[in-house]
């Protein structure tokens, strides 16, 4: 899979998912009308807690929301669907679907370019058909709902972190979407922020979204790339780690990588065998290796 191809003009898709169909990584969170239509996940708070008017922030105020097969507009939300998938989203599809993460990549997705300046992102690919769905919508709805994208699961909230908070301050905050088409807004079930966390199991999507966020803010310095272009081999060696855990496996294994840092017994016995827990050292390695950060300690 190569870097090339044409730009993708955001306009040109229809944006129905409510989060994570962009990364926002440049922008503060008083900037964000500027991206009309376009939700956020992720998105880097840089500037004093200033929101636009459409981005009020729940804290602890309840919401009505409920998703079953009995509403009408039941997967409408799985059609026409810009939809960006992190490095964590692939391993959970991946190893749901029971296939490689580079057969996945070469079957469901597609390389575009996207908010980060000098690293590609990746979009699921949708079927090629009238209505253009996803290609996990099936009959009776999602198809991989307990391993579907985090983008998928947040909505229909979005959410905000704070890569700086104070001490003492809000680190992440969400915020309620309300399309029209949507009729489970008009449910009268309740939720808190938590509530809604613990219940779409978003913790580990969470924490992982927050590390993968903080190493594509890495990738969005010319810097770290040292005058690469698109493509060049920083870039496919940090593309291959993020998203392509099983060809990472391999070059792990090739270039003895565990043996050349200290790791302790349990941790490395836990990345030979748990893709998680490679995925994990893979973002510390590429922080040590890109920018020098002491993320890993090398044997001397």
């Amino acid at each position: 899979m190569t870097f090339g191809g044409p730009d993708v003009n955001i306009a040109n898709f229809v944006v129905i998912a409510g989060v994570s169909t962009v990364q926002a990584r440049n922008f503060a969170v008083n900037n964000t009308s500027s991206l009309p239509d376009l939700f956020m996940k992720n998105l880097t708070v840089t500037d004093q807690k200033q929101f636009p008017d459409h981005m009020r922030p729940l804290g602890t105020a309840t919401f009505r929301f409920l998703c079953h097969a009995g509403v009408g507009c039941f997967t409408r939300c799985c059609r026409q669907l810009e939809l960006y998938l992190y490095p964590y989203d692939i391993l959970r599809l991946k190893k749901r679907l029971g296939i490689s993460s580079e057969e996945f990549l070469n079957r469901y997705t597609g390389v575009v370019k996207g908010s980060n300046p000098c690293f590609p992102s990746v979009i699921m690919v949708m079927n090629d058909n009238a209505e253009k769905t996803c290609p996990f919508l099936g009959e009776g709805g999602c198809t991989v709902y307990a391993d579907r994208p985090s983008a998928c699961r947040t909505y229909p909230l979005e959410r905000a972190v704070d890569r700086t908070p104070a001490a003492g301050a809000d680190r992440e905050f969400y915020f309620l979407t309300n399309h029209d088409y949507c009729l489970g807004h008009g449910e009268a079930k309740e939720w808190t922020v938590k509530e809604w966390v613990r219940d779409q199991n978003l913790q580990m999507f969470n924490q992982m979204d927050d590390l993968w966020a903080e190493l594509d803010t890495l990738f969005a310095d010319p810097a770290t790339w040292r005058g690469e272009g698109s493509a060049g081999p920083r870039q496919l060696l940090a593309f291959m780690v993020c998203y392509n855990v099983d060809r990472f496996r391999q070059y792990l294994n090739d270039q003895r990588l565990l043996e050349q840092f200290r790791l302790d017994k349990s941790r490395r016995r836990l990345i030979e065998r748990d893709d998680e827990a490679l995925l994990l050292f893979g973002f510390d390695w590429l922080k040590h290796l890109l920018a020098g950060k002491p993320t890993l300690q090398p044997k001397s």
